[in-house]
């Protein structure tokens, strides 16, 4: 479990320097630069139609994660009730690792706290995008100080944040779940997860060197 976690942060800690160094590194970063291009033109050119159709779509999608998560936690919480009954059928490839019920009953609040964070994630995500379904349609000819596009954006990319912190503790599950056949399986599946996620965060070439002009 340490080991994983270390590997982890180390990656994560990789992305913030590549960040630092050149800031369109990650295809989170293109994508809160492309979030604001957004804003700026909806409420400059009064696109209010696309606006609502599109933070529409973004809540739809925020909702059906918050949703999914509900449901695993509820799936996470039935299975620790039946740990006597299926802990020794989980642990039949367990090797190396400890099998007792304590351990397994520690393996499952961990998986259950990364799904609360997920949950609690695409709610926040839910809400930012409600806000800004109301910010984005007010008139730049009011003038308001605390309505511009460069306000609205930043609770836009705000909502944008806490999908991604979502969409990763999604990920961070996969290797939690395989802890639960074994360490081995879990440090195995972690590796790959930083191999797919170095693939993911990484915005392409052309996108990155065309955004930092």
């Amino acid at each position: 479990m340490l080991f994983c976690t270390a590997i982890l942060g180390l990656y994560h800690l990789y992305l913030a320097y590549k960040v630092k160094k050149r800031p369109t590194y990650t295809i989170q970063a293109v994508n809160r630069i492309a979030r604001t291009a957004w804003v700026e033109t909806i409420m400059a050119e009064r696109r209010d139609i696309l606006a609502v159709q599109t933070l529409r779509n973004s809540t739809m999608a925020a909702t059906f994660l918050a949703s999914t998560a509900v449901l695993l936690i509820i799936g996470v919480l039935t299975l620790s009730g039946q740990g006597a009954n299926l802990s020794n059928t989980w642990h039949a490839l367990n090797m190396v690792g400890a099998t007792h019920d304590s351990m397994w009953l520690a393996k499952l609040m961990l998986l259950l706290s990364d799904l609360f964070v997920a949950f609690f994630c695409f709610s926040m995500s839910i809400r930012m995008f409600n806000h800004v379904g109301f910010m984005i349609n007010v008139p730049l000819a009011l003038n308001h100080k605390m309505i511009s596009p460069r306000h609205v954006a930043l609770h836009l990319n705000r909502a944008g944040k806490f999908y991604s912190i979502g969409m990763r503790a999604y990920y961070f599950s996969v290797p939690m779940v395989f802890w639960l056949f074994g360490p081995h399986f879990m440090v195995a599946s972690t590796i790959l997860l930083i191999f797919v996620l170095y693939f993911l965060d990484r915005a392409p070439k052309v996108m990155a060197e065309d955004y930092a002009e």
